[in-house]
C-alpha cells in the first residue's frame, strides 16, 4: 500500500507508513467512511467495494494527504492559469503557539495533526480543494480547480462541519487531559487567478487575488469556534444559512472597514426556487403544453396505470416552477411527497429518501428519536400490520438506535437491499389507499442509494396508482427509457414572445426599456433564471431603479454577469475534458460563430481529433453546426456560455489567441485573392 504523503510503497497489511508513520486508512469512495481490508461493501452506505489492496492511491487517507478527484488532478496538471470565481476558506487553530510551546515537536504533532485531518476531511466532503496546510491551519478553495455552481454554500457547510467535528473531538479528548482546541474560520467569495507553479519537482496550485487575502483577514476577527463571511459571500448564500451582523470591522492591510457576518446555523432554504418563491414568483408563461402532459399522466395514474414522467432541461429553464404549478392542480384526494437532491448531496447517502420518509411520516426536525420512532410505528400499524417487520430498516435509516442495534451485524449489501424493499413496499401499500405523486428533483445530483431505490420502484409501477415525477439536466442518464408508462418532456428556454412577456411582468412595458429587453433576451437565450438574475444585478448596481415604474438610471455600458449565472455555466464548462474546454475557450475568442477553416488554422489539431471534439461539444449543447453556402460554421448555442468561457482565460491568453486568429484571417484572405 503506497503512502500518499511520502510515496513509500509499504508491505501488505501495514497500518502506518514505514517511512513517515502516517496512518494508512482506506476510505469508501462513495461516502468517505473508513473501511477494513476485507470489506466487500461499505458499512456506512452499502456501496460495493474493491478490496483495500485494489484501492487507488487517492482512496488512502493519511493525515495530511490532499484527496483529489481525477477532474481536480487533471485541472491542476496544466500550467496555464485561468480566472475563476472562487470561495476561499481560511481555518486557524486559536492560540496554537501557546498550546504547543512547552511540548516536544512529536507531542505537538500528536495534538495538531488530528485537528488538521478533521479540517481537511470536512473540506473534502464538500469537494473543496486544500491548497495549503500550514502548521496550525488550512487554506481551502471551493469552485477551483473545478467549478461548482454552489461553491459558496459548500464552503459554509464545510466550515460548520469543521466546527462540529472539532467540538466532538474536544469531547473525546478532554477527559484524557488534552487541551481544548478551538478554530476560527474566515470565508470570502471573489475572482482569483489560479495557476500551477512547478519548483524543484514540487507542484503547487496557487491563487492570486484580493479574494483570498480578504478571507485570511476575516479569519483573524472570527470569534473562537466561529465562522465569519464577507458581504460578497453573504449575498450568495442568503437564505441558505442564518447569520448575524458583526458590523463594519477594520482589517489589517485594508483602508476601509469591511462588513462582517457570523454564520450561526444552516437556514431553511433548499434551492434557487425557494428563494424565488420568497421574493415573489413572476408570471408563469410558455409552459401550457408541458403542464397539460403532466396532468394527463396524473389522470392515467389515478386510473391505475402507474407513470414515470421525466422533465429534462438545462439549469434555470424552469423545471421547478413547472412542478410547482402542477402541484397547485393536483386533487386533494392524491398524496404528494417531495424530495430533492443538492449539488453536494452525493456526500449524504439516502438524502432524498430521508426527505421523503420525513414527509410521509410527518417527522419534524425538533422531535427527538423516541417521538420519531413512535410516529413511524403508529403510521405503519394503521396502514398495514404486515409492514411492522420493516420498521427496523426505517429506524436504522433515520438514525434511531433500536434499528441500528438490530442491524449492526447484517451484511451491508443485504441491509441496503432490504431497506430499499421496505420503502418500496410502504409506497406501494399507501398507493392502494390513495393515488400518490412522488416528486424527485435534480436527479443529476442523485446519490447511488436513492438511484437504486428509484430503479427498484420503477419496476413496480405498472399497475400502481403512483406518478413518479422527476426532473434532471441532460447529463443525467437512467435505464427507464423502455419501460411502459415512461414519458420524457424536454423543456426548452422561453421563445422570444414568452421571454418578452416575462420581462413586461418584471419591469413593465416602457418603450424606453425595449432595447434593454432585447439585449437581455439575446444574451440569456430565454432562460428564465438567467433573465431574473441579470435584472437583479442591474437593480443592485443602480442601472435600473423602481419608483412606481422601472426606469434606466444611467446608461448601460456593460451588463455584468451575476455570480449565480457564472457559477452554473462555469460548472458545465469545467465538467468537460481539458482538450474540450480549451477548444471551447478558443472558440469563445473567435466569436459567436466561426468557420471550420478558421477553427482548423487557430486550433492546430489533427483533423480527426478536432472533428471528434467539435462533435462532443455539439452533443453537450455548447455549440451547433450551421451549414451555409460558404461552408460550415460553428455557433455558440448561448451567448452567456461564450462569455463565461472567454472570461475564464487570462488576458495574456486572450491576446495570444486573438493574435493567432488575426494571422489566420489574413492567410485566409490572401488565399482567396490567389
Amino acid at each position: 500500500m503506497r503512502c500518499s504523503k511520502c510515496g513509500t510503497d509499504n508491505r501488505k497489511g501495514c497500518k502506518f507508513c514505514t517511512n513517515c508513520a502516517t496512518a494508512l486508512i482506506a476510505a469508501c469512495p462513495q461516502c468517505g467512511a473508513p473501511i477494513q481490508p476485507r470489506d466487500k461493501f461499505c458499512g456506512e452506505c452499502g456501496a460495493a467495494l474493491t478490496t483495500t489492496e485494489e484501492l487507488s492511491i487517492d482512496q488512502l487517507s493519511p493525515a495530511h494527504s490532499m484527496q483529489v478527484t481525477p477532474e481536480v488532478a487533471d485541472a491542476v496538471s496544466h500550467p496555464n492559469g485561468e480566472r475563476k470565481m472562487v470561495t476561499a476558506l481560511f481555518a486557524d487553530i486559536k492560540d496554537s503557539t501557546e498550546l504547543i510551546r512547552e511540548l516536544d515537536p512529536e507531542e505537538a504533532r500528536g495534538i495538531i495533526d488530528p485537528v488538521l485531518e478533521l479540517m481537511m476531511g470536512a473540506v473534502h466532503r464538500y469537494d473543496g480543494y486544500v491548497a495549503q496546510a500550514t502548521g496550525d491551519g488550512i487554506f481551502a478553495m471551493f469552485g477551483a480547480p473545478v467549478a461548482h455552481e454552489d461553491h459558496p454554500q459548500r464552503a459554509l457547510h464545510a466550515a460548520l462541519a469543521i466546527q462540529d467535528r472539532l467540538g466532538r473531538y474536544n469531547e473525546k479528548t478532554n477527559p484524557s487531559g488534552l487541551p481544548r482546541i478551538q478554530a476560527r474560520i474566515g470565508i470570502n467569495t471573489g475572482e482569483l487567478v489560479l495557476r500551477t507553479i512547478n519548483t524543484g519537482g514540487h507542484t503547487e496550485y496557487s491563487p492570486v487575488g484580493h479574494a483570498a487575502n480578504l478571507a485570511a483577514r476575516l479569519q483573524t476577527v472570527a470569534p473562537p469556534g466561529g465562522v465569519v463571511v464577507s458581504e460578497n459571500s453573504r449575498k450568495l448564500v442568503e437564505g441558505y444559512f442564518e447569520m448575524r451582523s458583526l458590523g463594519a470591522m477594520p482589517l489589517k492591510g485594508l483602508a476601509e472597514p469591511v462588513s462582517v457576518y457570523e454564520v450561526t446555523s444552516v437556514g431553511p432554504v433548499r434551492g434557487h426556487f425557494e428563494i424565488a418563491t420568497q421574493r415573489g414568483l413572476t408570471t408563469f408563461v410558455g409552459r401550457e403544453r408541458e403542464l397539460a402532459q403532466i396532468r394527463q399522466a396524473l389522470e392515467l395514474t389515478i386510473g391505475g396505470q402507474g407513470q414515470v414522467l421525466a422533465i429534462v432541461a438545462e439549469a434555470g429553464t424552469g423545471k421547478s416552477r413547472l412542478l410547482y404549478e402542477f402541484k397547485t392542480t393536483v386533487p386533494t384526494s392524491c398524496k404528494i411527497l417531495e424530495a430533492f437532491s443538492v449539488s453536494h448531496g452525493r456526500a449524504w447517502p439516502w438524502l432524498p429518501v430521508l426527505q421523503l420518509l420525513r414527509d410521509y411520516f410527518g417527522i419534524e426536525d425538533t422531535e427527538d428519536l423516541a417521538a420519531r420512532q413512535k410516529k413511524i410505528d403508529a403510521k405503519l400499524r394503521t396502514l398495514d400490520t404486515k409492514l411492522i417487520d420493516v420498521e427496523r430498516y426505517l429506524f436504522a435509516l433515520l438514525g434511531i438506535q433500536e434499528g441500528l442495534d438490530q442491524l449492526a451485524q447484517m451484511d451491508p449489501q443485504i441491509k441496503r437491499e432490504r431497506t430499499i424493499d421496505a420503502v418500496v413496499r410502504i409506497i406501494l401499500r399507501e398507493s392502494m389507499e390513495q393515488p400518490m405523486v412522488l416528486m424527485f428533483e435534480d436527479l443529476h445530483w442523485i446519490d447511488n442509494q436513492t438511484q437504486a431505490l428509484l430503479d427498484a420502484l420503477s419496476e413496480k409501477l405498472v399497475n400502481a396508482r403512483i406518478l413518479l415525477l422527476v426532473d434532471y439536466r441532460p447529463e443525467y442518464h437512467h435505464a427507464w427509457g423502455n419501460k411502459a408508462g415512461f414519458l420524457q418532456l424536454r423543456l426548452e428556454p422561453l421563445d422570444g414572445e414568452n421571454a418578452a412577456q416575462m420581462l413586461v411582468a418584471l419591469i413593465g412595458n416602457s418603450l424606453e426599456l425595449d432595447p434593454l429587453k432585447h439585449e437581455i433576451i439575446e444574451r440569456t437565450g430565454g432562460n428564465p433564471f438567467f433573465i431574473e438574475e441579470l435584472l437583479r444585478a442591474m437593480f443592485d448596481e443602480g442601472v435600473l431603479v423602481r419608483n412606481g415604474t422601472v426606469k434606466l438610471a444611467r446608461a448601460l455600458v456593460q451588463l455584468r454577469l451575476p455570480p449565480t449565472v457564472q457559477g452554473i455555466l462555469a460548472s458545465r464548462i469545467d465538467r468537460q475534458p481539458t482538450q474540450h474546454k480549451q477548444l471551447l475557450q478558443m472558440l469563445a475568442v473567435l466569436g459567436k460563430q466561426s468557420s471550420i477553416d478558421l477553427i482548423r488554422r487557430v486550433a492546430g489539431r489533427p483533423e480527426p481529433q478536432l472533428q471528434q471534439t467539435l462533435a462532443d461539444l455539439r452533443g453537450a449543447e455548447f455549440i451547433y453546426e450551421d451549414v451555409t453556402p460558404t461552408g460550415t460554421e460553428y455557433v455558440f448555442k448561448h451567448a452567456l456560455s461564450q462569455e463565461v468561457a472567454y472570461n475564464s482565460l487570462l488576458i495574456e491568453q486572450r491576446r495570444i489567441l486573438h493574435g493567432k486568429a488575426g494571422e489566420a484571417l489574413e492567410d485566409m484572405a490572401a488565399s482567396q485573392l490567389d
